[in-house]
């Protein structure tokens, strides 16, 4: 790492005391330059590794990076992601040894196309090789709403799954599955077709649908005792919050269809908070793995909507100290394309430099390599610097926020590309993740 030495002034960039360089992402290097993290962490139960942006090559390799250190060194013992919760347990199994080709699992077991990359290949790969020596196993979990955020069909169907073993007299009005299969979305990329198809179904019929999830949901928890006997207290917890995770995705169907956009992050962040203490029920410490706008301690103010509480405000509500948010900062380089052009193929577009007076713009101007800063044990004037920096970059959007207030850890990535796309995964994926990544790919 180089750190910078130009004539600008101090306040606009951190001192080489405030800075923990990593010598490199590599998850395969030595770990000597993340010792500064045992002081960070302390006895936090999660620690929540954020991203400026999806489908970061750099930003794959850093959580890995991380993952190993804190799993290896920490005995964290759950790596949950900005996934589906429903589909998580096929990649669970997977990494605890379970059958079945990895493309598979990163096509299925991974939502929002997080999985269909080299680096998340790689990340599973060694989660797998890890709990086939090691006396104390690493879980995956799927902490996000199912159905890539917009299909109540995995949730719905996993409750219908439990109650036909723990209720096998009881039959599920067969009408609400098929409302539900009618605005399903093969993945993220029929997204608007699954809003069209949603917004065309007559009234009652959506009616039907919320009234019928809400009708088994009662039912489930007013015979929690009746099927945790009959079943076990493990598959009934998660087929209830599975079928609650349901409920929201159905919530937001109905608030998209009447144009309220304000609840979609909302409903959402305070769903992914409910899974994350349901995780914490089973497991001593987890490694938390989302976007920056979903770990931080902030409102979350995306452009054109009203702000809502993060997923991070939530837990740090919750859990207190036993919640520490790490943000990532980026320079240049490429990083997700935000645009309706998305959907057709153009799933990056180039990152400019970062706008002055963003905490971006600070991280950058204080050197030319990746480092950490821990926010909480700053000199007066990296304080006063890091106070003055007033937005932050979320992909190419711009966010206000308080960066002392928001995080506990920043990490930096002065370049960032494109991840590799997994052809293996890729050919595991439905028609339409296969078109658009086609033509990405072409010349």
């Amino acid at each position: 790492m180089t750190a910078r030495t130009d004539a600008s002034p101090a306040s606009n960039r951190l001192s080489n005391e405030a800075m923990h360089p990593l010598r490199t992402l590599d998850p395969d290097g030595p770990q000597d330059d993340l010792t500064w993290l045992d002081e960070a962490i302390g006895d936090a139960r999660v620690v929540a590794i954020g991203e400026n942006a999806h489908y970061n090559h750099e930003s794959y390799l850093l959580r890995h990076r991380l993952m190993r250190y804190l799993v290896e060194r920490h005995g964290f013992g759950a790596y949950a992601m900005e996934s589906g919760f429903v589909e998580g347990r096929l990649t669970d199994d997977w990494v605890r040894g379970g059958r079945g080709q990895p493309g598979h699992v990163m096509a299925n077991g991974i939502t929002s196309l997080m999985g269909l990359w080299t680096e998340m290949r790689d990340h599973l790969e060694w989660m797998r090789g890890h709990n086939l020596t090691a006396a104390r196993p690493v879980g995956f979990y799927g902490i996000d709403l199912s159905g890539s955020n917009v299909s109540v069909l995995p949730g719905l169907d996993t409750a219908i799954a439990y109650l036909a073993q723990a209720d096998p007299d009881f039959e599920v009005d067969p009408s609400i599955r098929e409302t539900a299969a009618a605005f399903a979305a093969p993945s993220a990329f029929s997204l608007a077709q699954a809003v069209a198809a949603y917004g065309q179904l007559a009234p009652a019929r959506r009616d039907a649908l919320t009234a019928g999830l809400a009708e088994l949901t009662g039912r489930m928890e007013g015979r929690s005792l009746h099927y945790r006997g009959r079943t076990t207290a493990g598959a009934y917890e998660r087929a209830l919050r599975a079928l609650r995770l349901a409920v929201v995705i159905d919530a937001n169907a109905r608030a998209m269809a009447r144009g309220d956009r304000d609840s979609l992050f909302a409903n959402r962040d305070a769903a992914i908070a409910d899974t994350v203490e349901w995780i914490l029920r089973r497991e001593d410490r987890i490694i938390l793995a989302a976007h920056n706008g979903h770990v931080q301690r902030w409102p979350a103010l995306w452009p054109g909507m009203t702000s809502a509480a993060a997923m991070g405000m939530h837990l740090a509500d919750r859990i207190g100290e036993d919640y520490l948010a790490i943000g990532i900062t980026n320079g240049t380089g490429q990083t997700l394309s935000t645009g309706a052009d998305f959907y057709t193929g153009r799933l990056f577009t180039d990152l400019q430099p970062p706008r002055p007076g963003s905490l971006d713009a600070l991280m950058a101007a204080s050197s030319d390599g990746p480092f950490a800063t821990d926010l909480r044990r700053l000199s007066p004037a990296d304080t006063a610097a890091v106070r003055a920096s007033s937005q932050q970059r979320l992909g190419t959007l711009y966010s206000d926020v308080r960066p002392l207030d928001a995080y506990d850890v920043i990490i930096h990535l002065p370049h960032v590309t494109a991840a590799q796309p997994d052809d293996e995964a890729l050919a595991n994926s439905p028609h339409d993740v296969r078109e658009a990544f086609s033509q990405w790919k072409s010349p």
